[in-house]
């Protein structure tokens, strides 16, 4: 078995660095990096400044301009500033570029994510899709970054292959990428197996942003104990769980979260994990509805089931978290400052949120409110699900006004 990537090491201070491109405002920007610093805390490392630079278009050689690239090296220089971490992912050339005029390590969003993903990853097969991932991410960022396999570094973002010398590394890389699919392909196979022999039971899949509250709401569902944590990917390998709701059984798993921009070498390397939800009958769609740019993230996972085919399947959008929801209230003709005040559970019922084509329940995993309702509009579809593939069970299982939860 191979050893984990992680390394124990001294916090690092990163500064984050962003560009506003036309039709983005400030307070977007300002979202996406705090993401971006949430990352780089999950990762280990201490935020000390952020930069952020208004551009038409990115600077093909830097990303960023010139003058802010001195202002950053002046910055790192006098605090001596470990890591710069981009939102943006760069191009070989710009790493290359700014790692000789920064004088620091630096780091992409992409480079990051894959960081975080190694260092959450704590079976052997979560650790074999992460280390295929980073392969695949490294291999054309060879020039520049690496130097000798036998010398090995620590620190964020590079957790993982290590080093090789530049004439050696393309052929060793290629070799231990095509090693790692084979592995996976095997590992792939059984698990499929593992699938078809659970029968034919009702597949239920949790999926959502990262952080939302999957895991909370998995055990409160299934009364079992998955790792839940305030971090982003505190889950990377799936889980599932035995059901029953009133004597009315179900399958549930708990899969990855999904991010904003997540890299394509994750979401390759993922394929079993995302075949859960591929080939789940119901999906619960999981929101933190506190967050304050939840909208997005909503419409960042449904991006991702569309792009990996699941974008049709039954779905529940579970919007959780609402006793740290807060909202701005105020009449059209109201001038004076804006006030914050949670919103009620009546309140919700009557928004826009719960007039989505979809079903939809508001819930607070953690605090176990409406947690009734949203048992019995589960119950409800798998019911459905369930007596439309045995027919004759229809007996068996009560309508939901009958059915004790």
């Amino acid at each position: 078995m191979r050893e984990p990537f992680v390394t124990k090491k001294e916090e690092e201070k990163a500064v984050l660095v962003g560009i506003m491109l036309p039709g983005q405002s400030s307070d977007e920007i300002q979202d996406y990096l705090d993401e971006l610093e949430f990352l780089a805390d999950t990762a280990g490392a201490v935020t000390v400044k952020r930069f952020i630079q208004k551009l038409d278009n990115p600077n093909p050689r830097s990303l960023i301009g010139k003058g802010k690239v001195a202002e950053i090296a002046q910055y790192v220089e006098e605090n001596d500033v470990n890591i710069v971490i981009f939102d943006d992912e760069l191009t070989p050339t710009q790493l290359r570029n700014l790692e000789n005029e920064l004088k620091r390590k630096i780091l992409d969003r992409t480079n990051l994510i894959l960081d975080v993903f190694a260092q959450r990853a704590k079976t052997a097969y979560a650790k074999t899709q992460v280390e295929l991932a980073q392969y695949q991410f490294l291999l054309p960022r060879l020039a520049g970054m690496w130097t000798h396999l036998e010398r090995q570094r620590g620190g964020i973002g590079l957790r993982g292959p290590g080093e090789t010398e530049i004439e050696t590394d393309r052929r060793i890389i290629r070799d231990r990428i095509a090693k790692l699919k084979d592995e996976l392909g095997k590992i792939d196979r059984q698990m499929a197996t593992q699938r078809k022999n659970r029968g034919n039971m009702v597949r239920v899949s949790l999926v959502g942003y990262t952080n939302v509250g999957k895991s909370t709401l998995m055990n409160l569902i299934s009364k079992s104990d998955v790792f839940a944590e305030n971090k982003l990917f505190a889950t990377l390998d799936t889980t599932v769980r035995k059901v029953v709701f009133g004597n009315l059984p179900f399958l549930l798993s708990d899969t990855v979260g999904f991010i904003r921009k997540l890299p394509y070498q994750l979401v390759e390397s993922f394929k079993s994990t995302l075949d859960e939800v591929r080939e789940a009958d119901i999906l619960l769609h999981v929101v933190d509805i506190s967050h304050p740019v939840f909208e997005d993230q909503l419409n960042v996972v449904n991006q991702t089931l569309l792009e990996i085919g699941a974008g049709d399947k039954p779905t529940i959008i579970v919007f959780n978290k609402i006793d740290a929801y807060k909202w701005k209230q105020k009449d059209a003709d109201d001038l004076t400052p804006e006030t914050t005040a949670n919103r009620s559970l009546d309140d919700l019922r009557k928004s826009w949120m719960a007039k989505r084509d979809t079903n939809t329940i508001f819930i607070s995993a953690k605090e176990r409110i409406n947690i009734e309702e949203f048992r019995t509009m589960l119950y409800k579809m798998v019911r459905e699900v369930h007596v439309s593939r045995y027919p004759y069970d229809n007996f068996l299982y009560p309508d939901v006004t009958e059915a004790n939860l």
